[in-house]
C-alpha cells in the first residue's frame, strides 16, 4: 500500500487522527507521523492514551499499541528537516492533517513552514499532490473561511469533521468512524467502517 503522511495538531478531535492511523496501519500503509506539542496535550486530555514527546519512544509505544512493525510507522520531530516528508523528492503522495487546528490551517495557507508539519504540507501543495485537512472548529471566522478558500483553490481538500447521523450511530466510535471512512474514501483506501449511500 502507498505511504501516507499523517499530522495531528492541537484541535479537539484526537480520536479522528488516532482512528485514521489505526485504519491506515491495518490496511498495510506506511504512515509518516507528525504530532504537534499541542496535539500531545489534546490526546492526553481526550483519550486514555498519553504519548511520549520523543519520536522514537512514541514510535515504540504506537507500534506496540497498534500491533504494527516498526518499518510501517515512522515518527518525526517538530524540526526533523531531514525527514522524507520535508522534500518533494521523498514525500509521500498524500498527506492528511487530522485534526487540523485553525492555527495550522493559517500557517499552511500562508506557506509559513516554521515546523515540519507546515513544511510537509507546503511540499505536498507545491508538488501538486493530495492534501486533506480535517478541520475541527466552530464557529468559523472570516479568517478561517478565507484560509480554507485559499487552500481549496490550491488543490487541498477541506474535510470538516462533520459526521452524518443517517446511519443512526450508537456510540462515539460510530461517529468517529463516519468521518474516518470519508477520509479513507478520498485516499482511495478500501474501508468497511461505513457502508456507502445506497448499499
Amino acid at each position: 500500500m502507498k505511504p501516507i503522511s499523517l499530522a495531528m495538531t492541537g484541535a479537539s478531535g484526537a480520536q479522528y487522527g488516532l482512528r485514521l492511523m489505526d485504519c491506515l496501519l491495518q490496511a498495510g500503509c506506511t504512515v509518516h507521523l507528525m504530532v504537534s506539542k499541542a496535539a500531545l496535550l489534546v490526546i492526553a486530555t481526550e483519550t486514555d492514551m498519553s504519548l511520549p514527546p520523543k519520536p522514537e519512544a512514541m514510535r515504540r509505544q504506537l507500534c506496540e499499541h497498534y500491533g504494527c512493525s516498526p518499518e510501517q510507522l515512522q515518527v518525526y520531530g517538530r524540526e526533523d528537516w531531514m525527514a522524507p516528508v520535508a522534500s518533494g523528492s521523498g514525500a509521500p503522495g498524500s498527506m492528511v492533517v487530522c485534526p487540523a487546528s485553525t492555527g495550522t490551517l493559517s500557517a499552511i495557507a500562508c506557506g509559513a513552514s516554521n515546523n515540519l508539519i507546515e513544511r510537509a504540507a507546503d511540499v505536498v501543495l507545491k508538488e501538486r499532490r493530495q492534501l486533506i485537512l480535517v478541520t475541527r472548529e466552530m464557529p468559523l471566522s472570516s479568517i478561517h473561511l478565507q484560509h480554507m478558500l485559499t487552500l481549496s483553490q490550491m488543490g487541498a481538500t477541506i474535510m470538516p469533521a462533520s459526521p452524518g447521523f443517517y446511519r443512526k450511530p450508537q456510540s462515539v466510535d460510530d461517529v468517529v468512524d463516519f468521518v474516518v471512512a470519508r477520509i479513507l474514501d478520498h485516499l482511495g483506501i478500501e474501508q468497511k467502517l461505513v457502508a456507502r449511500w445506497g448499499e
